[in-house]
């Protein structure tokens, strides 16, 4: 009963958080500082939320409500995301065998992804891929099946500008200008492996990529996302300040602003679904938001 009692307070307080929610009319995300830290869990049970208030955020390529809240310690910040979620995409590009030909070949599943975007200029700058302003970007990317069971968002930085850079894509920005879109992985090792080939028999369905433990900076971010009911939560957790330049360093006692955007990418639905609508990697952003801390 005790167990049973746990999922319904939890199920009502998922179905709460959209009436919760304030509306982001000033785009700001209040991070509260608190004395004990939550536990990077996936659930939102922990006295560190407790009394604070989610901001509602819109992912501005598929329409939906993100709920999101802030906390930190003297070391650490904080961060709780919600938003609906018809599906479990906790796969992403496995192997699936081919019983005629004998072999594995590449399944359509992809991952949802959650993504924080940080401008790291000094003067505001628009963080879609497609903008005409030129910039560098801290980026957190939470991925349900390659850095979630490890317990991390993958660290990365985008760099975007008129001329074309190393490993950089071209694009066209809103304007119509051709813009150069690099993608950089943090220094250090990732919190996953590829299994680039499989040539022996281990099963109808294989995941691509087996967990591994990230080192340097490309582990800073420590994050945990859960699916329950529809529902996604993600709790992400980094230093303040992280001693290492790829990265955004945070100074509460500053007074600082911290100008960002956020970004689900999700398939909506199972992939092998004719028409299940596609919001995946589509390098768009929220609305700008801004961190301040309390």
């Amino acid at each position: 009963m005790r167990h049973f009692g746990k999922l319904l307070v939890c199920s009502f307080m998922v179905c709460l958080f959209p009436l919760l929610g304030v509306a982001a009319a000033e785009l700001e995300i209040l991070s509260v500082k608190v004395e004990k830290v939550p536990v990077l869990d996936g659930a939102v049970m922990d006295s560190a939320w407790q009394g604070v208030k989610p901001v509602t955020v819109k992912d501005s390529a598929s329409g939906i409500n993100i709920l999101i809240r802030s906390v930190y310690t003297a070391d650490q910040v904080f961060f709780l995301v919600q938003f609906p979620d018809t599906a479990k995409n906790f796969l992403h590009k496995p192997w699936i065998w081919d019983a005629t030909e004998k072999k594995y070949e590449t399944g359509p599943h992809r991952e949802d992804t959650f993504v924080f975007k940080w401008n790291m200029m000094d003067h505001d700058v628009n963080l879609s891929n497609f903008s005409d302003d030129d910039y560098r970007a801290d980026v957190w990317y939470w991925k349900a099946n390659r850095t979630n069971p490890a317990g991390y968002a993958d660290d990365k930085s985008q760099v975007l500008g008129a001329q074309p850079i190393k490993k950089s894509t071209e694009l066209t920005s809103m304007s119509g200008k051709a813009r150069h879109l690099g993608r950089y992985s943090d220094a250090g090792k990732a919190a996953y492996k590829e299994l680039k080939t499989l040539t022996e028999y281990q099963g109808d369905l294989a995941d691509r990529y087996p967990v591994s433990t990230p080192e340097g900076s490309r582990a800073d971010v420590h994050a945990k996302g859960t699916w329950n009911g529809g529902f996604r939560t993600i709790e992400y957790a980094r230093a303040l300040n992280t001693g290492h330049e790829d990265d955004l360093q945070f100074e509460p006692a500053s007074g600082k602003a911290y100008l960002f955007g956020v970004s689900i990418f999700s398939l909506y639905g199972r992939p092998h679904i004719e028409n299940s609508p596609n919001y995946y990697g589509r390098g768009r952003i929220s609305e700008p938001l801004r961190l301040k801390f309390q």
